[in-house]
């Protein structure tokens, strides 16, 4: 079984890859970016049994993403992963053609079961993270943040530059400083570094 994995999180693709090939016996490719998934699908004949997309990655623009790849491998399964999409993105992925919707907080031993799943061609979300509603599929941590917050958080886990940030956002350096070090408190971090892995560790990228 072939399968592509698709995040920015070099931590986050390379542990799910590992899990996938050493439980399951499948042989797994790795893409940092929406722009490399797409070399990958166009570069296999008869496409991936199944691909692995972060929707927060950088060239997903949310939904477009998806549907770009779903255009690009028609017919295989395209799911969806993430840490922060809500429900309702999920259920949107779902009714555009996603194989599935995948919350990285899922153990691995499910996800497993979830990628062989979408292979045999059934679409897949877990029950119970998809009846919850969406404040309840927010962790205790993303709810302590503001919306431009969380923008700033996540790109500071891509590893962004308070400039490149600045640009992305359309926002003023120094108000991206004043971000990270609210940031910083919220989450007691030690400084923009620790921020990330926090982050990280507690799925929301």
């Amino acid at each position: 079984m072939n399968i592509l994995i698709a995040d920015d999180h070099d931590l986050v693709r390379e542990a799910i890859a590992n899990y996938l090939e050493s439980q399951g016996g499948m042989a797994v490719d790795l893409a940092c970016d929406l722009d490399e998934a797409i070399v990958c699908i166009d570069g296999r004949i008869g496409g991936y049994d199944v691909v692995l997309l972060d929707y927060g990655m950088p060239g997903m623009n949310g939904l477009e993403g998806l549907q770009k790849a779903i255009n690009a491998q028609p017919g295989n399964p395209i799911a969806l992963i993430s840490g922060v999409a809500s429900r309702s993105v999920a259920e949107e992925a779902l009714a555009v053609g996603a194989a599935g919707f995948v919350p990285k907080t899922l153990g691995m031993k499910s996800m497993l079961n979830a990628v062989r799943f979408m292979a045999a061609g059934e679409q897949y979300a877990p029950a119970k993270w998809m009846t919850q509603s969406d404040d309840d599929n927010v962790s205790e941590l993303a709810a302590r943040l503001s919306e431009r917050e969380r923008q700033v958080l996540e790109r500071l886990c891509r590893g962004g530059s308070n400039k490149e940030i600045a640009r992305e956002l359309d926002l003023q350096e120094v108000t991206i400083k004043l971000h990270v070090k609210t940031l910083c408190r919220k989450l007691q971090a030690r400084n923009r570094t620790h921020a990330a892995m926090i982050a990280r560790d507690e799925g929301l990228f």
